[in-house]
């Protein structure tokens, strides 16, 4: 993480006050939270609308931060205590970013995308991580706050970052790519997240285009090559960068020539190797964010042929295709971190493919910031399961019951139960749930529906 005298920040950002009595006090790393203050960080106090980091500064600096940033507008900074004034501390804070980004020789991966970030994220630290040292954005510290301290957390001696970039509007990608400045940016799919937003899949892929922006000359793009929305752009583009893609068919670099899907993880070959892959994770969805990690992985000279050690110490961020088992023995496909049409159908796609199980159950809630369309969305997705192949389906929530009235052209009305209350759908589940049974939970991320995995794995 970032270790710099105030002498040596005032030369990285503009600060407005005399430090002189301060400038060999030592900062280590940086935090906006005070209640998470480490020994030496700066402190960096934001206003928002309902409250001020600024009432905290001279608590943080009592718990052991050496510093803390401080906005001219805001009246009566502490007297006689290491304070950097700065016209805008959020500003600060992401010039600081940049600058730091300016004095390492750290290599920058960058990548955005509808779904499948964070995992392509993980699968590819974990590939570059067998040759090199790597730092990855942590949890999902991916936007104009996020990125900035990610940026100044990493170490000095770090050689490959691996940075995830979020956004919900138009210009968002544009800045974070900017700051990072990538040598390989990945954009995994389009999908209809922030349709709410930006108003077409069009615009939201428009918006993630823009991590082309921030790509250093003679970098590498790797997108999906079966997303028309990407195919067109890609085709205009003038840069310098080395083009690559991946997806489900041979006209991509590399597309999977073979996929079997297994209770613990997906095996898989590709085009032009006799190699079988085997990755820790499920669904072919993720087998295609896997491509992805593997191209850029290969792009920093890492052989093909070494990529199943990668996979073998994949750890996948929380809550994404987690499988984990209930306290009757009934396995549970927690992708309860987040959800978007596209997402949700791929989860559904594989619990419609695993076999094994004598009955298979989805939990499904609402997909958020769908805009006008929202109600079809779910609808549709309802309309779209496999009433052969899954046993029962559970809503929850006001949206949710659009997935179950579409779930009601093919099922039976008793075999889909829909809920606006979590602990009476858990409480019906539960007289669902067997040893035998393989239950999918996704939903968007303010649907919070952990709660029911937590409930199925807890003592009755």
């Amino acid at each position: 993480m970032i270790k710099r005298t105030l002498k040596q920040l005032q030369s990285m950002i503009k600060v407005e006050n005399n430090l002189t009595s301060f400038e060999e006090t030592v900062i280590n790393g940086v935090t906006i939270d005070s209640r998470k203050i480490q020994a030496g960080n700066l402190f960096v106090p934001l206003k928002g609308e309902n409250a001020d980091g600024h009432r905290f500064v001279e608590a943080a600096l009592k718990n052991g931060a050496a510093a803390s940033l401080w906005q001219s507008d805001v009246p009566n900074p502490p007297k006689d205590l290491p304070i950097l004034i700065v016209e805008d501390t959020e500003a600060a804070l992401q010039e600081l970013a940049r600058s730091y980004r300016s004095q390492l020789s750290v290599k920058v991966v960058g990548i955005t995308g509808s779904n499948g970030k964070t995992t392509t994220k993980d699968m590819t630290a974990a590939l570059l991580s067998l040759q090199y040292k790597v730092q990855k954005t942590e949890g999902n510290f991916n936007n104009h706050l996020g990125l900035p301290l990610t940026i100044l957390g990493l170490n000095e001696d770090t050689e490959i970052a691996v940075l995830e970039m979020g956004m919900s509007g138009k210009g968002e990608i544009d800045f974070l790519t900017k700051l990072a400045r990538p040598e390989a940016v990945v954009i995994t799919n389009i999908g209809e997240s922030h349709l709410q937003d930006l108003g077409s899949r069009e615009g939201i892929a428009e918006a993630k285009l823009e991590i082309l922006r921030g790509l250093q000359a003679n970098g590498l793009v790797v997108y999906h090559g079966d997303e028309p929305l990407l195919q067109g752009p890609m085709r205009e583009f003038h840069g310098d960068a080395k083009l690559q893609t991946f997806g489900r068919f041979n006209h991509n670099t590399v597309y999977p020539v073979d996929v079997q899907q297994h209770q613990k993880g997906s095996q898989f070959k590709i085009n032009g190797i006799d190699l079988q892959f085997i990755l820790p994770v499920l669904g072919v969805h993720n087998v295609l964010n896997a491509l992805a990690a593997m191209l850029v992985s290969r792009y920093f000279g890492i052989p093909f042929e070494s990529m199943n050690e990668g996979f073998s110490n994949l750890k996948v961020t929380n809550m994404r295709m987690e499988l984990v088992e209930g306290e009757k023995g009934e396995k549970i496909i927690n992708d309860a971190y987040n959800a978007s049409p596209t997402s949700m159908k791929a989860a559904i796609d594989l619990v419609t493919d695993l076999s094994g199980y004598q009955k298979k159950i989805v939990v499904l809630g609402d997909m958020l910031e769908l805009g006008e369309e929202e109600q079809n969305f779910h609808t549709e997705i309802g309309r779209g399961i496999d009433s052969s192949k899954v046993n029962f389906v559970f809503t929850y929530g006001n949206l949710g019951e659009y997935i179950a009235k579409g779930a009601l052209e093919n099922f039976s009305k008793e075999r889909v139960f829909a809920f606006l209350h979590k602990e009476d759908l858990i409480k019906s589940l539960q007289n669902y749930t067997d040893e035998s049974t393989l239950v999918l939970v996704k939903a968007s991320r303010g649907m919070k529906l952990e709660e029911v995995v937590r409930a199925l794995q807890s003592k009755q």
